[in-house]
């Protein structure tokens, strides 16, 4: 099936998905299997379990030691890397085109025949404790964390990706090798390539390469159900570390190009509305912005700040306000520059082989297809600046949250802050 311009989809008898994005001018290849698994299919007493099979992934398979995969790949130039999110695990290769074969055999080889070696895992269950303790030891870091369980309390999409030190430790073999068995069916699966790379030849090499895996039984997904809330926490800082936000929109809400533009307007760039008078104007913080997390069934659209413990009392009022008051106040000139700011990131991102692997992978596996970038460029363009007041509205309707980290005794309450939202 030929789908948006220069990406071609075809869809495995198991369900595999393989979708390439040619371009004609480059001599690499960013391929990888992108997997509908995250941290919010995850069980309480397992949380983390799928950034540990990521981990995992590269310890030895049955033909191939940890050494072994790290020497092929780079024994060819190429780089064999992996992420996890709330939602999906990648696992991904980028290679000269002669070489996609070894990428393909490398990437099917660590997702179907990883030994989960006992001695392995017990090292790298230690090398993720470290990583949680710098992750809580980074303070801008770990604050996003305690926004999202504020957020989400008691629930998959609020705990952490990386899970916690109990967590990751208790985890045995056996535990990996049924989650994997459970939850990475082809069915969920998208492998997306971009770059010099021929759509039949990648099917054929996928199709023998995932050839015997096979369909896993369907297990319904845990809904986000946002609740909002207040968290601080003390701790002896040079700076308290804020985060504001507000119940927001999924990927296929008519309203998500809008909030795109509102955010980027509001907390984006250097000429944004949060970095014009929080920073330059005022000159309470160094870093200042707004962002926007997009999930099937929802999202979060938030605000970070860093400030001083007496900077503190002035920033939230003047957040808040600001805020409050952009509908109704937004220009022409501010609009014009948000969407062109989202145009250029969007059409620049296209030159890179990295970048539209990866768009491909995750338009299929939020929206079922690929959107050609002319549609995104329209969407954006559409927006004006009754779409933008009716998202601020929108966020606005819901419950805050608030979370902070640092010397927090000035930082207003949350009701405080609602109040403030409301006048």
């Amino acid at each position: 099936m030929k789908n948006s311009d220069s990406v071609r989809i075809t869809t495995l008898p198991n369900g595999l998905r393989v979708a390439t994005d040619h371009m004609e001018h480059v001599e690499s290849v960013s391929l990888g299997a992108w997997v509908g698994v995250g941290t919010r299919h995850e069980e309480a007493q397992v949380n983390g379990i799928s950034h540990l099979l990521e981990h995992m992934a590269f310890k030895g398979t049955e033909k191939r030691s940890p050494q072994a995969i790290a020497e092929e790949i780079e024994a060819v130039g190429g780089v064999l890397n992996a992420y996890t999110s709330r939602e999906n695990t990648a696992y991904y290769a980028k290679v000269l085109a002669d070489d996609v074969p070894l990428a393909v055999d490398i990437l099917s080889d660590i997702l179907q025949h990883s030994t989960f070696d006992a001695e392995e895992l017990r090292r790298e269950q230690q090398v993720v404790v470290q990583e949680i303790g710098q992750a809580n030891d980074t303070p801008d870091d770990i604050i996003f964390d305690l926004f999202q369980e504020t957020a989400y309390p008691d629930q998959p999409m609020g705990r952490p990706v990386l899970g916690t030190e109990q967590t990751v430790t208790a985890m045995r073999r056996e535990t990996l090798i049924d989650y994997i068995g459970q939850q990475y069916g082809p069915q969920k699966m998208v492998f997306a390539a971009a770059g010099k790379v021929d759509h039949d030849r990648m099917v054929e090499m996928v199709g023998n390469a995932f050839a015997d895996l096979k369909p896993t039984a369907e297990k319904p997904e845990p809904a986000a159900a946002y609740n909002g809330g207040e968290r601080r926490e003390e701790r002896d800082l040079e700076q308290v570390h804020l985060l504001l936000g507000f119940d927001s929109l999924s990927y296929d809400d008519p309203d998500y190009y809008a909030l795109s533009v509102f955010s980027t307007l509001f907390g984006g760039g250097m000429s944004s509305r949060l970095f014009q008078e929080i920073r330059e104007k005022r000159g309470l913080v160094y870093s200042i912005y707004s962002f926007q997390s997009a999930f099937r069934d929802g999202g979060l659209f938030g605000i970070y700040a860093g400030t001083g413990e007496e900077q503190v009392a002035e920033l939230v009022p003047v957040l808040c306000d600001s805020f409050r008051t952009v509908a109704g106040s937004l220009t022409e000139a501010e609009l014009g520059r948000a969407r062109a700011q989202l145009k250029a990131g969007l059409l620049m991102g296209r030159e890179s082989t990295g970048n539209r692997c990866e768009q491909v992978a995750q338009q299929l596996m939020v929206y079922g297809r690929a959107i050609p970038p002319s549609e995104l460029v329209e969407k954006v363009e559409a927006v004006d600046a009754a779409a933008v007041d009716r998202v601020v509205a929108r966020l606005l309707a819901s419950r805050p949250t608030l979370a902070s980290i640092g010397p927090v005794d000035h930082v207003e309450t949350l009701d405080r802050v609602a109040e403030r939202l409301a006048a």
